[in-house]
């Protein structure tokens, strides 16, 4: 742990290190004459560069230019950049695959690689860039666990793909494969659909969890104005980048530390903007972990809290028109935060990696969005008077699930439940014809410790869609979904089936009831029958028994704390 764990005595802190580091050990000294410092360089501030590029995935491909921009930003600003790899998981490429088991995995290992990285390094800052969903969270969780001076320098959006005269994401590919399998397109249109989903370099396009996890990191203060909805394939994009080198080597300076930043106003500020540009469902996750890392207290309750006095303002994908990059001409993040300023649902006095606060930054932005575009509403005509994404509960879901609860046209669902023991044969019933109007579909074991690794379940939900059943079948499960995910679908059921959980016990043909207004998940069951299945019931062996999945599988909490790793060592 950093010797800066509890922010005091920011000054004297950094001389230390600068000592240590460049001074008292001369061993020290010459292996860093090994990677280019010289004389005048041991007394500058040490900064890594957490480089998150990779060709495994679009959403990374393009940030080894911005690594490199940011490394020279770094330098020129007078610090001492030291440039290292972190680990991405594809989930568009492994979404419905055994693989994806590792994305939720790997938000940890990139956070334990960040850490390790500039602890055992004795850095002075970091400047982490990322793309896909895990790389924001992960790079998150490191910087609120070591509290050396930090910013987030978001890999860019992808911009969206074209046919037939409609802005296409990835989303659209799995979509297409429903509607092929529910016999609504042929082969022509759907392999024309998947060559033109993804037109080149950035994370998916839509409203998606890159996307809103890059939105809410703006909100919060810790990446620069505007860097969230920026393409990555934009010369603003490196520009961005590069200043925030510059930006950090000031923080560093005067010792602006994650946790001045990431305070509970932080949270708020960031969870308010998500409700207004109907984020991923994935935030809700996500955050609860980044807070527990700093020690804020954050829990579900505080999500529907803020959910009832926000707005949707935004009108994006996955249920909407519009993609990032049509936010960012609309005025962006920034604009967004602004209109929620001047209605008093965000803290002003809020501060940022700047060394400024949210208010000072957002006074050259106007109070209404302009006129000339559709992205963002007006505050008197929003797209939905309260946020989308809800914490519903009810003895399936004692500890709560995470539903988005905009965009559906049936608000309740009583139906039968149709039982699967993974996603794989939940999408196989779908595509075969087997789920009809008003089944709700139970998808169970896929949670942080059954699954392990909680899964999204975008192939299912995308087969429901491109099926026609959408506004007429509902889902739950242990799981999680993708943020391109919409329908009456609800995840983070907890507890999870493989611990005990009520979802353990659900029937084929049991009723059960999705309650979007009330914020109900039930299932239809006499107490006294459930208390003997619960009798009846039998943990299931572990699915895995060596390497990171099981080592996961032993240390995770649930998925109401954020599945984290850390919880009770």
């Amino acid at each position: 742990m950093s010797d800066r764990s509890d922010g005091s005595n920011k000054s004297e802190n950094l001389k230390s290190r600068a000592v240590t580091q460049g001074v008292q050990r001369s061993p020290n000294r010459a292996m860093l004459r090994a990677v280019g410092f010289r004389d005048e360089d041991f007394t500058k501030p040490i900064v890594g560069i957490a480089n998150g590029y990779s060709t495994i995935t679009p959403c990374n491909m393009g940030i080894d230019g911005l690594a490199k921009r940011a490394e020279a930003s770094v330098r020129a600003a007078g610090g001492m950049p030291q440039m290292f790899g972190t680990i991405t998981i594809s989930d568009g490429i492994s979404m419905g695959t055994e693989g994806m088991k590792f994305s939720l995995v790997s938000r940890d290992v990139i956070a334990d690689s960040i850490e390790t990285a500039c602890t055992g390094q004795s850095m002075d800052g970091v400047l982490a860039i990322g793309g896909c969903d895990k790389n924001m969270p992960g790079a998150m969780i490191a910087m609120a666990r070591m509290n050396i001076p930090a910013i987030f320098v978001y890999g860019g959006t992808i911009k969206p793909g074209h046919y037939n005269g409609r802005d296409l994401t990835v989303v659209s590919s799995f979509e297409a494969v429903g509607q092929f399998s529910a016999g609504k397109i042929d082969e022509t249109e759907l392999t024309a659909v998947e060559q033109n989903a993804c037109p080149g370099a950035g994370s998916c396009g839509g409203m998606f969890t890159a996307n809103t996890m890059s939105s809410a990191f703006e909100a919060m203060g810790m990446s620069l104005m505007y860097s969230s909805t920026m393409a990555a394939e934009d010369e603003e994009k490196t520009i961005s980048a590069a200043k925030s080198g510059e930006v950090l080597v000031d923080a560093i300076r005067k010792q602006i530390l994650p946790r001045d930043i990431i305070t509970r106003k932080a949270f708020e500020n960031a969870i308010s903007v998500i409700m207004a540009v109907g984020g991923s469902t994935n935030a809700v996750l996500h955050l609860l972990a980044i807070a527990h890392s700093v020690g804020v207290p954050l829990t579900l309750d505080d999500f529907e809290t803020i959910r009832a006095r926000v707005p949707v303002l935004c009108d994006l994908k996955p249920s909407g028109r519009y993609v990032a990059t049509d936010l960012h001409k609309a005025g962006g993040i920034p604009q967004v935060m602004k209109m929620l300023l001047a209605h008093g649902l965000l803290h002003g006095d809020a501060l940022t990696i700047t060394g400024q606060t949210i208010a000072e930054l957002l006074a050259p932005v106007p109070e209404q969005p302009s006129a000339d575009q559709d992205v963002i509403r007006p505050w008197s005509n929003p797209m939905y008077p309260q946020g989308h994404l809800g914490i519903l509960r009810g003895n399936l879901a004692e500890e709560g699930s995470v539903a988005k609860l905009t965009g559906i046209k049936i608000r309740k669902i009583t139906g039968p439940a149709r039982v699967f023991e993974s996603e794989e044969a939940c999408l196989d019933a779908i595509l075969a014809g087997r789920i009809k109007a008003g089944d709700v579909l139970v998808i169970r074991y896929e949670g942080p410790k059954g699954g392990p690794g909680m899964r999204e379940m975008l192939a299912p939900t995308s087969a429901i869609i491109g099926a026609g059943l959408g506004d007429s079948v509902g889902l739950i499960t242990d799981g999680r979904f993708s943020g391109g995910t919409y329908g009456m679908v609800v995840g983070h059921v907890a507890p999870e089936a493989f611990v005990g959980g009520t979802i353990a016990l659900v029937q084929e043909g049991d009723s059960v009831t999705i309650d979007a207004d009330a914020r109900l998940l039930q299932l239809n069951v006499p107490d006294a029958e459930l208390s003997q299945r619960r009798a009846q019931w039998q943990p299931p062996q572990p699915r895995y028994n060596r390497g990171v999945l099981a080592k996961y599988a032993k240390l995770v909490s649930s998925s109401s704390l954020g599945a984290v790793t850390d919880l009770n060592l």
